[in-house]
């Protein structure tokens, strides 16, 4: 009579660890496949419904779950849309997730991996999983000042980040759009608000063109240059550089035209300070053609280009050098050199590249997430700084810096420049073709960090097609606007 009542005890015993291990499999480690099965609509309903956490700027909400009276307890609300619209990114019923809606939607939703525990007491209780708060590492300000130096009628991207941490300070660009138009329940005013922001000329609907859109990068790439020369060993801070009017190529009906404004014209050899100063562009096609094609690009590819696995936690469009030409001619290879032909860069690859020689020559890792917390207020994960790579030596970096000191001292960057405070720059210009009237439309870029001595910030400005004088009204001017801002906060 034991035997028998011990082996019904066992049979239940086995029973019940089998049933709840079946539970337990299903509910914790296989959630994440069934989730995102694609006939899975109830869990699409769940999520869109649910209350998600909400991502903070400066402690307060720019995007947050409301409650509704309908059948769908929650709507996803956002707040100074237009602002923030390329960092939030939306969550749709009807298209999917993006920006940081997307990257960090485990934490948002209460379904990260740290939070086994957490949705084991939420089963026995029957609670719902709460999301959790992403913190941004945004400054409000800086973000705004930014955000409204970008013309509405032209568009543009900004980035400013710490070079020593990577923590972006702000990230504004233009078009922008109302990203509560997304959140919407009503599948016809969706449809309908879909199809009038996909008309609107250079909307990028998905994040923000500062790190979704690769531009011709111009002259900002002779940085990359530089390093690649000084790394060379075959030149040094005393080398004398070719910069003739135009260099010419053998056999072909081509020349490559040195920059036309600043001083290049005044003389036919170089220092690397004149020109960088006055963005002299045969000094470093001829550089290119020195060392070659495969030295600029593993020099291009130490700073970040050609890297397809960038997140930030939002993963961000590849920067290309050279582009899709694979081996390059003389002349190709002497364009692609100054950051034309089928070169592009998003404004945070040259924002990270330009970081990287204010750091040393260390290349931090970039974050967008200051902080991750619990609804009670638990701080679950904090930013931790992390070098990505070290992109050249730290000697190289310093002398390069005091030459981008030189190019706002002494060059065509003047109008960055701070009162009392060293500022490094190389502005840029990348030649896009004549408009309807004639006129020559150009990519016009700032890239430059400050205190040049002890970096606090770097700026990196974008806006592409603009003339040659609207560029340099809206780029070195409003670095310098910026970098007082940040500094003297």
């Amino acid at each position: 009579m034991n035997q028998a009542i011990r082996n019904s005890w066992i049979v239940a015993i086995a029973l019940f660890a089998l049933l709840f291990g079946s539970i337990s499999y299903v509910q914790f480690f296989d959630v994440d496949s069934l989730n995102a099965h694609p006939n899975n609509n109830r869990q699409l309903e769940l999520n869109f419904c649910s209350s998600r956490g909400p991502i903070l700027v400066d402690g307060q909400a720019i995007a947050e779950s409301v409650a509704t009276n309908t059948d769908c307890k929650y709507q996803r609300k956002y707040n100074d849309p237009l602002l923030y619209a390329g960092l939030t990114g939306f969550f749709s019923k009807f298209s999917g997730q993006y920006g940081v809606e997307a990257a960090m939607k485990d934490e948002l939703t209460g379904n990260s991996s740290d939070a086994l525990f957490d949705r084991i007491a939420q089963v026995f209780t029957g609670a719902q999983p709460q999301g959790r708060s992403v913190e941004l590492t945004i400054d409000s300000k800086i973000q705004k000042m930014a955000y409204d130096m970008i013309p509405d009628g032209i568009g543009g991207s900004i980035v400013a980040m710490n070079p020593k941490t990577g923590a972006i300070i702000a990230m504004a660009s233009k078009p922008s759009y109302d990203t509560n138009l997304m959140a919407t329940h009503d599948k016809k005013a969706f449809d309908a608000s879909m199809a009038e922001l996909q008309a609107i000329p250079g909307i990028n609907l998905y994040g923000s063109s500062a790190y979704r859109q690769a531009y011709a990068p111009g002259s900002v790439f002779k940085i990359i240059d530089t390093a690649a020369a000084l790394e060379s060993g075959k030149y040094n801070k005393d080398s004398v550089l070719p910069n003739p009017a135009n260099l010419t190529f053998p056999g072909i009906d081509y020349s490559l035209p040195n920059y036309a404004y600043g001083q290049c014209y005044t003389r036919d050899k170089a220092t690397f300070a004149f020109a960088l100063e006055n963005s002299c562009n045969t000094p470093f096609a001829s550089i290119a053609l020195d060392l070659g094609q495969d030295a600029i690009t593993a020099q291009a590819e130490k700073f970040g280009f050609n890297d397809k696995s960038l997140k930030f936690p939002a993963a961000v469009e590849a920067s290309r050098f050279p582009g899709s030409l694979g081996v390059l001619d003389a002349p190709s290879l002497a364009q692609s050199a100054i950051g034309q032909r089928d070169v592009i860069a998003t404004p945070l690859q040259i924002a990270m590249m330009t970081a990287a020689i204010a750091n040393g020559g260390k290349q931090m890792a970039p974050n967008l997430v200051e902080t991750v917390r619990t609804p009670d207020l638990k701080t679950v994960s904090s930013l931790e700084p992390e070098v990505l790579r070290q992109s050249t030596t730290p000697e190289i970096a310093a002398q390069i810096r005091d030459w981008m000191v030189s190019v706002v001292d002494n060059g065509i960057g003047a109008a960055a420049a701070v009162p009392g405070v060293e500022v490094a720059a190389k502005t840029g210009t990348a030649e896009l073709g004549l408009d309807e009237n004639g006129e020559m439309l150009n990519n016009a870029w700032f890239t430059g960090f400050a205190p040049a001595n002890d970096p606090e910030v770097v700026i990196t400005i974008v806006m592409p097609r603009v003339n040659v004088a609207t560029g340099a009204e809206l780029t070195s001017p409003n670095a310098s606007k910026l970098f007082k801002a940040v500094l003297n906060k």
